[in-house]
Formats: C-alpha cells, sequence, structure tokens
C-alpha cells in the first residue's frame, strides 16, 4: 500500500512539474562561451538606477533619415533601433527597423535566428515573401499601408518592384538582438570559407561558378 501511495505521489510530481517549470530564456547572440571565473551573468545589458531614468530614453529619430542603398550592391539599407540610440529598448524583446530600397532594389534572401518580423510598406510597391521548412513560398505584394510577417529563422526577402522609384519599409523584430544572416553571403564569403567541393555539392555547380560566386559577393 505504501509503495502504491508513493508511486501516486511520484506520478502526480511529474504531472505539475512541467507547469512549475519555466523556460530558458532565449539568447542574445549567435554563443555564449560559459564564463566560469565571472559573477555576473547578463543576457542583454546591466540596468540603469530607475531613478536616473529620463523620456529621452524611451525616445529616438535614428529610424528619421534615409539610409545609404548604394553602400552594398543588393541596392537596400537597414537602419536599427540599439541600445546605444534608444536605450530604453533593453529587455523589452523589441527592435525597430527602417528599411530602404532603391529602385529595382532587393533586401536578398535571409533570416533572423532569434526574432519574428512583421513588416509595413509605407512607399512604394514591395515584393515579399518566405520559404518555410517544407520549402513552399509565401509571396505578396505590399502597397503603401501594408503589412506582411516573416516567422522566426525562415528564409525571407523583399524586392522593391518600381524601376525608377525608391521603395521604405518599417518593421518590428520580436527580439532586442534577432540577428540576421544573408544565405548567399553566409554559403559563399564566410571566413574562413566553406571547402569549394561542399559548395559545388550542395549548389550542383562547378568551381568556375564557385569562384564567380564568390567575387560578385566581394568575396
Amino acid at each position: 500500500m505504501k509503495m502504491c501511495r508513493l508511486f501516486l505521489q511520484l506520478f502526480l510530481g511529474l504531472i505539475l512539474l512541467p507547469g512549475l517549470a519555466k523556460p530558458d530564456p532565449d539568447p542574445l547572440q549567435d554563443y555564449c562561451i560559459a564564463d566560469t571565473k565571472s559573477p555576473l551573468y547578463l543576457n542583454g545589458a546591466p540596468c540603469l538606477n530607475p531613478t536616473l531614468a529620463l523620456s529621452s530614453h524611451f525616445t529616438t529619430s535614428a529610424l528619421a533619415k534615409p539610409g545609404d542603398t548604394k553602400a552594398n550592391q543588393f541596392g537596400f539599407s537597414v537602419t536599427l533601433t540599439t541600445l546605444v540610440n534608444l536605450p530604453g529598448i533593453n529587455t523589452m524583446g523589441l527592435t525597430m527597423a527602417r528599411v530602404d530600397i532603391a529602385a529595382n532594389g532587393l533586401v536578398p534572401p535571409h533570416s533572423h535566428p532569434r526574432a519574428s518580423e512583421v513588416t509595413i510598406c509605407l512607399q512604394g510597391v514591395i515584393l515579399v515573401g518566405f520559404v518555410d521548412t517544407s520549402n513552399r513560398l509565401f509571396t505578396q505584394k505590399l502597397e503603401p499601408g501594408d503589412s506582411f510577417v516573416f516567422p522566426r529563422g525562415l528564409i525571407h526577402f523583399l524586392y522593391n518592384m518600381e524601376p525608377k522609384k525608391p521603395a521604405l519599409a518599417i518593421s518590428g523584430l520580436s527580439s532586442q538582438n534577432p540577428g540576421a544572416q544573408i544565405a548567399s553571403r553566409a554559403a559563399f564569403v564566410s571566413n574562413p570559407p566553406i571547402p569549394e567541393v561542399v559548395l559545388e555539392k550542395a549548389f550542383q555547380i562547378s568551381p568556375q561558378d564557385v569562384a564567380k560566386i564568390r567575387k560578385n559577393l566581394g568575396g
């Protein structure tokens, strides 16, 4: 009888445990090497004394100015809110982004490993899309006022369909540090480089193709 009670208590404890346990917080960096000698543990930034908080800590003009879309071969610029220009955003799990896209410009296929993203078109006509893990493509043409959601971690893109006019979008991301990885640059201009034989087999291309793509991407 005592053994039955013991098993019953153990069974009930196992049922209740998941409801009491809290999940780990999302990481804010690509990796976190353990520093066993440090007495300080952070997943973000230290907090300012609340008595020193000002309204200016919660406002920014960082997204007011257009970015330089000529700074890369794709014709886009992304301006982000950061802890430097918007310190009040710390620990809130949010990032805002201004996305400027030149005429016929492209924000190439990329992913945010730590955030979902919602984008609203403010100017121009933008073709957006993402690919899910079954390789299904979801696309939509956005006009001013239209919004689109990109699920966390999935490859997505934004393309300005206007041949002569720039486009503008504002995005909100669900992480203080969403991270961004452009698929083509990750594959072809990593440091150190991915072995050519791997790229040849993965993309079914020749060594000459690998060299050409690397050169075109600045590798």
